[in-house]
């Protein structure tokens, strides 16, 4: 008996998966569309060194500059103005060439410069305004870091300069899985800003932070953003900045209206709400 041979099936063609928004979102954009407000930082940096010297700054250096949305908006802000960035990551800077300084004109863009560099090393040209934010000098975890930095800071701008940094607090800011969550933009293409408190510890004040971001089709980009901090305060902090040579220094916040809404105006101020979160800003005057 002879048997027949039967022929196989076709093999299905298999279909493609989507990627998820997720997948092909830029952490960098999410992040600046999340965290950073450029013109913000920049009217405030011109509020502040009015207030300390009572005319109009036109030198801005960005430590821990990252992409250095600030600086492109500093020299965009003012024909006069100049802005020197500096950062240890080359992926990052190389971002914002290619998505923030590439929006600048030419000549816009020949008054940035960019150095990868350690922010502790002195260079020149001194400057009016020397900007370090977004917490980001808490990388330095111990009192001689800090004041090796502020140190640096001081020698790098001129004898008539101001040094910004932004501070965090409250009790909500010690609670461990503590997650802030902020709509950012709303729609199919819209996203969510997560800000995780992920651990504390009280003895050292070792803190562990990181930034998820949530997209309209459910999916998650985990961990976009780490950061292993010390959690300094605002006490401390002056205090180093007295030690580093600043002859002083002013807290500001941001005033409430009646509601107990933010009014978007910074004022200094010596005593302040104690808020479950906070952000002010410190200002060391040379």
């Amino acid at each position: 008996m002879t048997k027949t041979k039967t022929k196989a099936a076709p093999k299905t063609a298999r279909k493609s998966k989507t990627p998820t928004m997720a997948e092909t979102a830029d952490k960098f954009l999410c992040y600046q569309k999340s965290v950073q407000s450029p013109s913000h930082e920049v009217e405030f940096f011109e509020q502040a060194f009015r207030d300390a010297f009572r005319r109009k700054p036109y030198t801005l250096r960005e430590d821990f500059c990252g992409t250095f949305a600030v600086c492109c908006d500093w020299v965009d802000s003012n024909k006069r103005r100049t802005a020197i960035g500096v950062d240890l990551c080359d992926q990052t800077l190389q971002w914002g060439r290619d998505h923030n300084l590439s929006k600048l004109t030419e000549k816009q863009q020949s008054r940035v410069t960019l150095l990868q560099e350690d922010v502790r090393i002195p260079s020149v040209p001194a400057v009016d305004v020397l900007a370090a934010q977004n917490f980001s000098f808490w990388i330095f975890k111990t009192r001689p870091e800090v004041l090796e930095y502020f140190k640096a800071a001081r020698a790098n701008l001129n004898s008539e300069g101001i040094m910004v940094i932004d501070m965090m607090g409250g009790g909500a800011c010690y609670e461990e899985q503590n997650v802030d969550k902020r709509t950012i933009k709303k729609g199919k293409h819209g996203f969510e800003y997560h800000w995780q408190q992920v651990s504390f510890n009280p003895v050292n004040a070792d803190a562990h932070f990181r930034i998820d971001f949530k997209f309209a089709d459910g999916s998650k980009m985990k961990n976009a953003f780490e950061y292993h901090w010390r959690f300094w305060t605002i006490p401390e902090v002056r205090e180093l900045l007295a030690e580093a040579g600043f002859r002083e220094s002013h807290v500001y916040w941001e005033q409430e209206e009646d509601a107990g809404k933010d009014a978007g105006e910074w004022r200094r101020g010596i005593n302040a709400p104690s808020h479950p979160s906070w952000i002010s800003y410190i200002v060391g005057v040379a």
